[in-house]
């Protein structure tokens, strides 16, 4: 959900040839490798057309065509660093849904602190010759298989 929206002025290229416009842009509070998005309501704003096969923004100036791009590796290294955003993003989750089962598998409350036999088991030291005299409990209802 967006946490409102606010208005910038956005210029493309130097005081030569120069296009700007005020677009509004949606503030969303989540982490992401993008600074900003800029789609169709910009497209239209500037009457830019994109091409995304050559990573390139033309759009009409006062002087000339006004074209904005970015090199193949420049694409490449974005979009590794958004799929390790996303994969740090799924693990943080995974690990908050671990932390939540092991704090409910080990919460105090639940604990007795007490363990009672169950019947039809019996005593066995583990050292005869030890004088603690620490015991195991066996069951004695154990099929033979």
């Amino acid at each position: 959900m967006p946490l409102g929206q606010t208005d910038l002025p956005i210029t493309f290229e130097d005081l030569s040839n120069y296009r700007m416009e005020t677009l509004t842009f949606e503030v969303v509070g989540f982490l992401e490798t993008y600074h900003a998005i800029l789609g169709c309501p910009c497209y239209v704003k500037f009457m830019a057309i994109p091409n995304y096969t050559y990573l390139k923004l033309k759009i009409s100036g006062p002087g000339a065509v006004i074209t904005i791009g970015t090199s193949f590796q420049h694409a490449y290294e974005c979009e590794v660093e958004c799929c390790n955003h996303a994969a740090a993003i799924v693990a943080s989750g995974e690990l908050a849904a671990i932390k939540k089962v092991t704090e409910e598998a080990h919460d105090p409350k639940k604990s007795t602190g007490s363990f009672e036999p169950v019947e039809g088991s019996k005593e066995v030291l583990i050292d005869p010759g030890s004088p603690d005299g620490k015991v195991v409990h066996i069951d004695t209802t154990l099929s033979s298989k």
